[in-house]
C-alpha cells in the first residue's frame, strides 16, 4: 500500500489580496507559493479563491458555505499579551470570543479571518508552565493542572 503524507489544509476566500493582507497584519504570514489563484502562506496553511474553487470541484457559488464553526486554524505565540494588544488595536476583528483560560491553563482567543474562517491563538505550553513557575508553583503542581508530565514541564522550563 501507498504511505500518505499529509501535505496540509486548503480554505475557500473571496478576496486573495483581502486574505493576503489580514494574515500578514495580524498573524505575521507571508506568501510562500503563488499560483494566483491558489496561495500557501507561512506555516504551510494554503487558500484557493471561491470562483476557481468553484470549477475544481463542480459546484455553484450558493454550495459554499462560510462561518462554518466546525474547524479552526491553530497558532501559538510566545507573546500572547503582546498579540492581543496588536489584535485589540483593531476595528475590523469579529471574535468568537473573548480571551480564555482553558482548564489546564493555557490562554487563547478565537476570531474570524474576513470569510469567517476560526483563528484560535494561544500562548505555548512552555509560556503557561513558566507563569505558573513564576506563580511559584512547583512541577507537580504545574503537572496537575496542565496533564503534562513532570519530565516534559522540566525540559520546558529549562
Amino acid at each position: 500500500m501507498n504511505k500518505m503524507k499529509y501535505s496540509g489544509s486548503m480554505f475557500v476566500v473571496d478576496n486573495r489580496e483581502r486574505t493576503i493582507q489580514f494574515y500578514k497584519e495580524i498573524l505575521g504570514l507571508r506568501v510562500t507559493v503563488d499560483f494566483g489563484a491558489n496561495f500557501t502562506m507561512t506555516g504551510g496553511i494554503s487558500f484557493q479563491t471561491k470562483e476557481s474553487w468553484i470549477e475544481f470541484i463542480n459546484c455553484d457559488s450558493q454550495d459554499i458555505h462560510y462561518r462554518g464553526r466546525d474547524a479552526e486554524i491553530y497558532f501559538e505565540t510566545e507573546d500572547l499579551d503582546g498579540f492581543l494588544t496588536l489584535l485589540h488595536s483593531r476595528d475590523d476583528i469579529e471574535y468568537v470570543h473573548p480571551l480564555k483560560t482553558h482548564d489546564w491553563g493555557q490562554r487563547g482567543i478565537r476570531f474570524y479571518d474576513p470569510d469567517y474562517h476560526i483563528i484560535e491563538v494561544s500562548e505555548t505550553l512552555t509560556q503557561v508552565c513558566r507563569r505558573f513557575q513564576a506563580q511559584g508553583k512547583s512541577v507537580e503542581e504545574i503537572s496537575a493542572i496542565t496533564m503534562l508530565s513532570p519530565k516534559v514541564i522540566e525540559k520546558m522550563l529549562k
